[in-house]
């Protein structure tokens, strides 16, 4: 009965203590997982972690208004506001801080302007008419603010700015009505706001500046890299001498293109971001951003170019073609492999162009060449060829043609945007000459200069 009790007793105890041990088994992978994942934020952009100290550094200098006394005292309950401005406003960019900072300042000087305007002209009309007056400014003012955000210069640029003045002035006029020194509260409140505004861009500009424009341009540079690496690719995985379009499914470089598809929001903000900087490194006032938001358009329609070659190799990878004249075929292979080559070339030299801001001396070659290859392609396909035979290959080079016509736009506007921005000119390369004098008994000396380099 005793070995039957103890059994029991196991039994009863082994699912619990299983569970128990699953439990915290599953607790500490899931800790183990969430370290990691906060490893690699830090490590995809250590710039996260001097923004993450500038927004307790800020929040840690605008509570010293609420804990100092005489401090305290100058500004009251509405310190507060201070400490609620730098959350809302601290921004990961410079030019995003500067965006809110700025629409919030002036956005709650207007609306308590306006707020204590209101007042003055609603307590002439007696204690009856006072609400009622209020009520009609509160509605007029806050459906033509909102209406307002519906246009999309405002809605692009002031957005917030429009929020802000909407609440600011409806605090106002209502609490008006029951609150004797309004001036006082007013002036107290844009007061804590103005120095919760200057405490955020103050910490953003100096500390760790993250700035918008330099990540657009890196942007846009990465995104044209990220073309060429597509077209390189192709140019020596496809139309090679020993290359194929077989088993081409798993390759990476088909894949490079895929992020600049979805690059639109991205480059909008940052450029709604970069207006609002001051000049800062290469960047001067009224650098051409919008100029990069046409080269991006431009690259997202190169993207859907290589999306549909890609779709259409991966395709007809997998099925079967009919037997092509080698020589017409090696022909159309060599002239897409050119323009392969060429164009990812043009590419390269855009992007570097644009990291390194000079002008773009040798992409106009590579896209001539192209272009060129875009000919020859044509002249193989003259002859009495029949239609079926070269279908395939005529479709490739066709959809490969469209995207030297598009990188050949991308180099205009890469060109634009060197004019707009006056980017520099780069440097001739510089020999080394090396001279010495010759002496033969047949002719006089003479000397001989070679040029390394």
């Amino acid at each position: 009965m005793e070995f039957g009790l103890q059994s029991s007793q196991k039994i009863g105890f082994s699912p619990w203590w299983s569970n128990a041990i699953s439990l915290v088994d599953s607790l500490s992978t899931r800790v183990v997982e969430f370290f990691r994942k906060v490893k690699k934020t830090g490590e995809d952009d250590p710039r996260r972690i001097g923004h993450s100290f500038k927004v307790g550094l800020a929040l840690t200098m605008v509570s010293v208004f609420y804990y100092v006394t005489p401090l305290f005292d100058g500004f009251g309950v509405s310190t507060m506001w201070a400490v609620l401005t730098v959350v809302v406003v601290m921004e990961y960019t410079v030019g995003g801080t500067l965006s809110k900072g700025l629409n919030r300042a002036f956005a709650t000087l207007l609306a308590g302007a306006l707020g204590v305007a209101a007042h003055q002209i609603a307590i002439h009309c007696g204690e009856k008419g006072e609400p009622i007056l209020l009520g009609l400014f509160v509605f007029a003012l806050a459906a033509a603010a909102t209406f307002s955000r519906f246009i999309p210069e405002i809605k692009a640029r002031y957005d917030y700015g429009v929020t802000i003045f909407i609440l600011t002035f409806s605090l106002v006029a209502v609490s008006s009505y029951r609150v004797d020194e309004l001036v006082q509260l007013a002036h107290q409140r844009l007061s804590t706001i103005a120095i919760g505004v200057a405490t955020c861009l103050c910490t953003s500009t100096f500390v760790f500046p993250i700035w918008a424009g330099e990540d657009l341009h890196k942007l846009v540079a990465g995104n044209l890299e990220k073309l060429a690496s597509f077209l390189e690719g192709l140019s020596a995985e496809c139309f090679a001498e020993k290359g194929g379009i077989e088993n081409l499914e798993g390759k990476t470089f088909l894949q490079a293109y895929k992020s600049v598809l979805n690059s639109k929001p991205t480059e909008d903000s940052l450029a709604n971001f970069a207006r609002w900087e001051p000049c800062h490194g290469r960047f001067w006032f009224r650098h051409p951003w919008k100029q990069y938001l046409k080269i991006g358009a431009l690259s997202r329609q190169c993207a859907s170019s290589m999306d549909a070659l890609a779709a259409y190799i991966i395709t007809t990878s997998t099925k079967s073609k009919t037997n092509t004249d080698p020589d017409l075929q090696l022909r159309i292979r060599a002239a897409c492999k050119e323009m392969a080559a060429e164009s990812a070339n043009t590419l390269k030299e855009l992007s570097t162009a644009i990291r390194t801001i000079t002008v773009p001396s040798a992409a106009g070659r590579h896209a001539s060449a192209a272009v060129a290859a875009i000919g020859k392609w044509r002249d193989s396909l003259s002859d009495d060829i029949a239609l079926p035979e070269v279908l395939h290959v005529a479709t490739t080079a066709s959809l490969l043609a469209d995207l030297v016509l598009r990188v050949q736009k991308i180099a205009g506007s890469v060109e634009e945007l060197a004019r707009l921005a006056h980017f520099k000119r780069p440097e001739p390369p510089v020999h080394d000459a090396k001279i010495k004098p010759i002496a033969d008994e047949d002719s006089q000396s003479h000397l001989s200069i070679t040029l390394e380099k």
